[in-house]
């Protein structure tokens, strides 16, 4: 466990449940201690005392297992420091956010080509994607879809088909007030749970 991870769930087990849950729209049971939080229209379980994160049903763990450590800080992070804030209704992409250029650099390059390479010629397969993670369909490009991560960080998935001219781009984009909700280091583990749930 990372000193940084480590931290976060000192932070959690000192906070009052009745603020983590009005914060972060999760539900607190006092008998067996957990949270319980949705994430991608998973229910998830987060205990502090144990500092162990957990589903009851087997799609529950598999999302868990294959989204691992981006998963975990987020997860903590969001319930330890999530805001009681409405959406700002304006959508950002990352690069723009104060130190997103983080969201670029070497190890740290959130892998959108590999979105677009898997559902490039297959719009109906990133919607259905989608649809199974409990996500909405939008408007945008030529298939795009709103995610929730956690229930108040809505990310935006925008594929644009391959065509003669272009190879298949997709694009992920936050609502501008993930910014005043969390730091940047969580929302970087954030779009990558959310690139990585995709694949």
């Amino acid at each position: 466990m990372s000193t940084g991870e480590e931290k976060i769930w000192e932070i959690l087990s000192g906070l009052a449940p009745e603020e983590v849950c009005k914060r972060s729209n999760a539900i607190f049971d006092a008998a067996s201690g957990l949270y319980s939080l949705k994430s991608f229209g998973n229910d998830f379980y987060i205990s502090p005392q144990e500092r162990r994160i957990f589903g009851h049903y087997p799609e529950n763990e598999a999302l868990l297992k294959k989204l691992g450590y981006f998963f975990r800080l987020p997860v903590i992070g969001y319930l330890a420091m999530a805001k009681d804030i409405s959406p700002a209704e304006r959508l950002v992409k990352p690069i723009n956010m104060a130190g997103g250029q983080l969201f670029f650099r070497g190890s740290h390059v959130i892998p959108l080509e590999k979105v677009a390479e898997k559902y490039g010629n297959d719009k109906e397969g990133f919607l259905h994607a989608g649809m199974t993670l409990g996500g909405e369909i939008l408007e945008y490009g030529d298939a795009s879809m709103k995610l929730f991560p956690f229930p108040r960080v809505p990310v935006t998935m925008i594929l644009w088909i391959a065509d003669e001219e272009f190879p298949p781009r997709a694009d992920l984009l936050f609502d501008s007030g993930i910014e005043f909700q969390l730091p940047i280091d969580i929302i970087w583990a954030i779009a990558m749970m959310s690139v990585i749930a995709l694949l």
